[in-house]
């Protein structure tokens, strides 16, 4: 088996072969010892002047104009680096509340012109689409991580958010239960959130595909739970979650990265989702002890 030593020497030059700008620089701060700064200035150039992101920071929203998933990502990216406190993450909620329906909740996605190319599955024949569970709740979620528990935007979306989970019959798919278990995790209202997990506990648990060999568009439980803290970690047993550690790992490939199993509609998006990807399985398996740094 390679040595911590050789899967990031392995997975820097895939990288540097195939990845995005801003997927080399986080690779950098999290296995290289660099500072957050080339990061930031990289994540800049995706924001728009509303305060939301585009550019395709998500790689299957080719266009040029704010999405709210978008700005989901930017909320982890500023998260990793340490810079919460940015006036970016008050910016991105000022424009969320240009966005949100009339339900409370913001838009799965945003109607856009025939010149925004978009992946299939990001498109929405609703002129005002409602609200959605997905992104909304990870919004939500990370807002509260950064530290805006008073944020007007953030209390209507809380509401939204629970109304949701405390209404009869949900029925939430993979990253819907992605987007709760984000809400969940960072809440304030603890209390509530564990009652909200226990109720929906097998709902979330069955968004993950057990079978840690799968192939195809699947949830695994280290999707769920990508990190060994929060609720996602507690829907599986200890050795659910080694069995898809030890898969993750062998995962592999040999050019040194990993790769997503959901489609790829055009090809310049395989490329950027792999360097997305791995990074983030990295991550992971540096969290659960697999890798050092």
């Amino acid at each position: 088996m390679d040595t911590t030593m050789d899967m990031l020497n392995d997975a820097e030059g895939f990288l540097r072969l195939n990845a995005r700008l801003i997927d080399r620089h986080r690779f950098a701060l999290h296995f290289r010892g660099a500072g957050p700064a080339p990061v930031l200035a990289a994540l800049r150039p995706y924001e728009n002047p509303d305060g939301g992101y585009g550019h395709a920071l998500e790689p299957d929203l080719r266009g040029e104009a704010s999405q709210p998933v978008p700005a989901q990502h930017a909320l982890e990216i500023l998260h990793e680096t340490g810079a919460d406190d940015d006036p970016a993450v008050a910016r991105i909620a000022a424009h969320l509340e240009t966005i949100t329906a009339p339900d409370g909740g913001v838009p799965f996605v945003l109607p856009a012109g025939p010149e925004a190319p978009r992946a299939p599955w990001w498109r929405t024949t609703d002129t005002e689409p409602p609200g959605s569970i997905n992104p909304t709740a990870s919004l939500a979620g990370l807002l509260y991580r950064a530290g805006l528990p008073e944020n007007p935007w953030l209390k209507n979306a809380a509401e939204f958010c629970w109304r949701y989970l405390e209404a009869p019959g949900a029925e939430p798919g993979p990253y819907d239960v992605l987007a709760i278990l984000t809400f969940l995790d960072h809440t304030p209202e603890r209390d509530r959130a564990e009652a909200a997990f226990t109720r929906h506990r097998a709902t979330l648990a069955a968004a993950a595909t057990l079978d840690p060999h799968a192939e195809g568009a699947v949830h695994s439980p280290l999707d769920l739970a990508p990190t060994p803290h929060g609720y996602g970690r507690r829907l599986f047993t200890d050795e659910t979650v080694q069995a898809h550690l030890d898969a993750l790992a062998a995962a592999r490939r040999p050019d040194g990265g990993w790769t997503v199993g959901f489609l790829i509609w055009t090809p310049v998006t395989e490329p950027e989702w792999r360097g997305h990807i791995t990074v983030e399985r990295l991550l992971t398996l540096r969290a659960y002890g697999m890798i050092g740094t």
